[in-house]
């Protein structure tokens, strides 16, 4: 995996993102020589997008088995004056 510097990404912006988008490479930008960020393919964020969806259907599940009334979204905005 590549690894660059936010000033070596300015220097060849265009050549990393083809690198991403049509090699298929993830590169991880750094800085004071840690990791902070990332580029990667579209590919990659949809299936890390289906990953959170399925988590949180997950989460959903579990809250709605727990015991008590569910309150509906409708009157906590009420409730808010939202």
């Amino acid at each position: 995996m590549t690894r660059l510097t936010a000033s070596q990404l300015r220097e060849d912006m265009a050549t990393a993102i083809n690198k991403v988008a049509f090699g298929g490479e993830r590169i991880v930008l750094q800085r004071n020589n840690k990791d902070v960020a990332a580029l990667v393919p579209m590919e990659d964020l949809t299936l890390l997008r289906e990953l959170e969806d399925r988590a949180d259907l997950v989460e959903i599940r579990k809250a709605l088995e727990e015991p008590g009334s569910n309150i509906r979204w409708e009157d906590i905005k009420k409730e808010l004056g939202i």
